[in-house]
């Protein structure tokens, strides 16, 4: 297990970074942001038709941008041109997003699943983020949903933090996601095999037994999505740290 750093700890984490009003999420003007305010970054990361490592979360153009059809139908070149919707940001590639952070405040990286169906057909996404990061000197760690997307992180980029998304996995939000899986994976098998050192698990659903099996054991609690002040309350009664959005957090982040 790749211990995680303090500073994960120390600071609450900017979901998508701080994004707002002409800050779309996931962009440049968000990590600024999220720099700014002292608060650590969350990102998502797409691959490009060429393999970049993109900075953003949906597989598709359209909720987010004036373009339509699969980011990782479009080169990097292309995607860095299309600006995000709320602003005047295009979509950035991580190594611009890590030069911008140049190890100011932690960075949390979750890799989407590329398999779609959080199976084994992974690995050349995590391996170009891992070659992306090999030259990084700041706190950063790298999380996935699919545990394969994880144990290529593992082979990849030993020395680099990694851990687990996690949830209930309750049908009504992952209809597409069949019901063994979603079992499976609703126990959290795999965090010990990939030598995991955290968790971010879906806030209202922290009272999981698994979940305090885990804090128990020493492992760093993150959670998602945290929206008020009342929600950070309840989820830090659990959670080391939490990921939030649409509010600004209490800073620095208390002692859970």
């Amino acid at each position: 297990m790749t211990p995680l750093p303090q500073a994960f700890l120390t600071a609450p984490i900017a979901h998508r970074a701080y994004h707002g009003a002409g800050r779309p999420e996931n962009s440049m003007a968000a990590v600024r942001a999220a720099i700014d305010g002292g608060y650590g970054i969350e990102i998502d990361i797409q691959p490009s038709a060429d393999g970049v490592p993109m900075v953003f979360h949906d597989y598709g153009l359209d909720r987010l941008t004036g373009e339509a059809g699969p980011v990782s139908g479009r080169r990097a070149r292309a995607l860095q041109q299309i600006t995000l919707l709320g602003g005047e940001e295009t979509i950035p590639t991580l190594d611009a997003v890590l030069e911008e952070v140049s190890g100011r405040v932690p960075l949390l990286i979750e890799i989407k699943d590329q398999d779609g169906a959080m199976g084994m057909d992974v690995g050349p996404l995590e391996r170009a983020v891992a070659a992306v990061l090999s030259g990084y000197d700041g706190p950063v760690a790298v999380m996935s949903f699919n545990p394969h997307a994880i144990a290529e992180i593992a082979e990849a980029a030993p020395d680099i933090p990694r851990g687990l998304t996690t949830c209930a996995y309750e049908p009504e939000h992952w209809p597409t996601l069949h019901g063994p899986v979603r079992e499976v994976l609703r126990a959290i098998p795999d965090f010990d095999r990939l030598g995991a050192s955290f968790i971010s698990h879906r806030w209202s659903d922290l009272a999981r037994p698994r979940v305090a099996e885990l804090r128990s054991a020493g492992f760093a609690i993150f959670c998602w999505t945290v929206r008020s002040a009342r929600e950070e309350a309840i989820a830090r009664s659990v959670a080391h740290n939490i990921t939030f959005e649409g509010y600004p957090a209490r800073h620095p982040a208390p002692d859970a």
